[in-house]
């Protein structure tokens, strides 16, 4: 069985106060939580006051936005791995779609810091979708056909087994709008089946696939309820820790 994993990714949001109050509220509420992974992924300026407020709560993780493949040098502006180590982060959201169409990152540059990620030992989450017009022009499988096996190029068993991916239809994001959960569903077979033949079935089957696009209370369940779906990557929703701990609580398994 895959374990559920739910990420909060707060965008260019968030100050370092505001980072504390958020992680002091969601250990209230999520308490020690075990059976769904859960994530925290600050802007850069925040992961130290987040894993700082975190304290021994194994249960969460912390996450970066994004990062250089390069391990140091004249990159001004960037980040690199061993930076980030050095911060005890865990995971890394790589190729989200706002990098690739305001910054112009393509899955050959998304492929780069993949591996750099797992050189470093950082467990990338990998996202890849559709804009509006690609789906209206039955391109969907194309395009994600097209970004998994660019963005996960020369990958090993183990580093795809270590890998995260993130299905996040680009006209859902921050739009209100939602995939449906077949549509989620149908989607996320197609990449799981895509995987199968970048690797093999029983390695796709065990590589876990969130949904991320608009994901809230509302419908959360729904979504991390279908075959495929093995959590989410949320984004305005989890600016609330009362809003984010709810997402999570849908991820668990019903008794």
């Amino acid at each position: 069985m895959r374990k559920k994993i739910v990420a909060a990714n707060w965008k260019m949001n968030m100050t370092q106060a505001e980072s504390a109050r958020f992680v002091e509220s969601l250990l209230v509420d999520l308490g020690d939580i075990l059976d769904v992974e859960v994530v925290i992924i600050p802007p850069f300026t925040a992961i130290a006051r987040v894993t700082e407020s975190l304290g021994k709560a194994q249960n969460i993780k912390v996450g970066a936005q994004n990062m250089h493949w390069e391990r140091n040098g004249a990159f001004t502006g960037e980040i690199s791995s061993a930076l980030l180590r050095d911060l005890f982060v865990r995971y890394v959201v790589l190729g989200h779609s706002e990098r690739r169409s305001l910054f112009g990152e393509t899955d050959e540059m998304v492929n780069l810091k993949v591996r750099a990620a797992h050189e470093a030992a950082l467990r990338p989450i990998v996202c890849v979708g559709e804009t509006l017009e690609q789906r209206e022009k039955g391109k969907v499988e194309k395009v994600l056909s097209t970004q998994l096996r660019g963005s996960l190029a020369d990958l090993g068993e183990k580093e795809l087994l270590e890998t995260v991916i993130a299905y996040e239809p680009v006209w859902a994001i921050g739009t209100g709008k939602v995939a449906t959960a077949a549509q989620a569903q149908e989607a996320h077979a197609f990449i799981r089946g895509t995987l199968s033949k970048i690797s093999d079935e029983t390695t796709a089957d065990k590589i876990r696939i969130q949904y991320g696009g608009s994901v809230k209370p509302d419908n959360a369940r729904e979504l991390m309820s279908q075959a495929d779906i093995d959590g989410a990557l949320v984004g305005g929703a989890s600016l609330d820790p009362r809003s984010f701990a709810q997402i999570v609580k849908a991820a668990q398994k019903e008794e």
